[in-house]
């Protein structure tokens, strides 16, 4: 294997643009993928759509991703969804425009995506090597100088010599993709921090039988509230599912980093559905009594039907102590309070959260404070540079992370190509 100037670690989407970008400068670019072939967790976005990115303005993109933000600011100055867009339409992609901002390739297949990634990558004249493992990053006195690295199932290990080498190897999330976390062990072997690892974007966990009984049962247009020690720290209003386990679906992903981060803490966690916000208690109430009034020799269980999934009003009327066969008009004021009360109320305790296998991004990383924000270069060490999920960055669901991936990529790749 030959030398190079540049050298990608990780075929994905931070790593395929990074590599085209710095070859598109002239750079004579390696990829080093481990993985039999390049973009594998692409495909697995979107629900095997790829949702690219997101026509929401920057600062609304920033605020998705918290605190750490602020850091995306002069990476999205440089390289946003409008260029990014531009980019797949050269390499023959059309885009949609779905609910909510969200944007696909209008193929609803995300192979289109991988492909067109690729190709940018090839057409640039980027060497590609899949099935190669890197065991290690030489930054010997603080300078970049190559890797080391094993092909395939060989013992052998071969360095290859390159002036600037970009780690894009994503989390540790979808391991069987090749992010398994190899990127935070040569981050680490370098002297970098590594902000501790935790699943984001991954289905919770709860209590008991009731996520059992109501497997496969969708919710849309709920609003589910996450409580930290019984005290409300966020909501979220949209879908949510069943499973056997818990709890999943768009809105309960999207809050499920503060789940998992306050059941590290040894925290009291509790999703709290409202299952009807678009009216408010007085409301409900009134229009509960109205049925009530109306069909007052209905069984509570067939009047039911008319607020509740079919699947959930076993539940609820289990939880509330209520006799499904109960005709309407034998319901009392305290037992119409209490429906009120459950119907705003549904609350589930959370025990837990599924593993890396099922989450879909990794929060935590590189420490944000160890990497320059305008090239993705390394503050400890000359010729590294960042980009994709190995960073500590993330954000909830609807494209952000994606163009997160894409820019960092971007402008690690372009960084790494100027001259010194």
């Amino acid at each position: 294997m030959t030398d190079a100037d540049i050298i990608v670690i990780g075929g994905g989407a931070a790593g395929l643009i990074a590599a085209g970008a710095a070859a598109r400068e002239g750079k004579d670019v390696l990829l080093l993928e481990k993985m039999p072939e390049t973009g594998r967790k692409l495909l697995l976005t979107g629900k095997g759509r790829c949702n690219v990115t997101n026509i929401a303005p920057k600062q609304t993109f920033i605020e998705h991703f918290g605190t750490n933000g602020r850091f995306l600011q002069r990476p999205f100055a440089a390289f946003f969804s409008e260029e990014l867009l531009a980019l797949l339409k050269e390499q023959g992609v059309d885009v949609v425009t779905e609910r909510g901002g969200r944007v696909f390739p209008a193929s609803g297949d995300a192979r289109s995506i991988a492909d067109a990634l690729l190709a940018y990558a090839l057409k640039a004249n980027v060497r590609i090597l899949t099935r190669a493992r890197v065991m290690a990053i030489h930054g010997d006195s603080g300078t970049i100088s190559g890797v080391s690295l094993q092909r395939g199932e060989e013992a052998h290990v071969e360095t290859v010599q390159a002036a600037s080498v970009i780690l894009a190897a994503g989390g540790a999330s979808y391991p069987g993709t090749g992010s398994d976390g190899d990127a935070y062990r040569l981050a680490k072997a370098l002297g970098h921090s590594i902000v501790p690892i935790r699943p984001a974007l991954v289905p919770l966990t709860t209590l008991g039988s009731t996520a059992r009984e109501l497997q496969g049962l969708s919710l849309r247009n709920v609003r589910v509230s996450l409580l930290v020690n019984r005290q409300p720290v966020a909501d979220a209003f949209g879908e949510m599912l069943f499973t056997h386990f818990g709890v999943s679906g768009p809105i309960v992903l999207s809050l499920s980093k503060l789940a998992v981060d306050a059941l590290h803490e040894k925290r009291d966690v509790i999703v709290r559905i409202d299952l009807k916000p678009a009216l408010d208690h007085r409301k409900l109430d009134a229009r509960l009594l109205r049925d009530l009034d109306a069909h007052g020799k209905q069984h509570l269980h067939t009047l039911l039907k008319g607020l509740l999934p079919r699947k959930l009003i076993p539940v609820c009327l289990a939880q509330n102590g209520l006799d499904p066969a109960k005709p309407a008009h034998q319901v009392t004021a305290a037992e119409r309070g209490a429906l009120v009360d459950w119907l705003k109320a549904f609350q589930l305790p959370v025990t837990g959260h599924r593993s890396f296998k099922q989450a879909i991004i990794t929060a935590g990383g590189v420490d944000l404070k160890e990497v320059d924000p305008g090239s993705m270069q390394s503050r400890l060490v000359s010729g590294l540079y960042f980009a994709g999920e190995v960073l500590d960055l993330d954000a909830d669901t609807g494209g952000y992370n994606l163009q997160a991936a894409f820019t960092t990529g971007w402008v690690a790749g372009k960084a790494a190509a100027e001259p010194n």
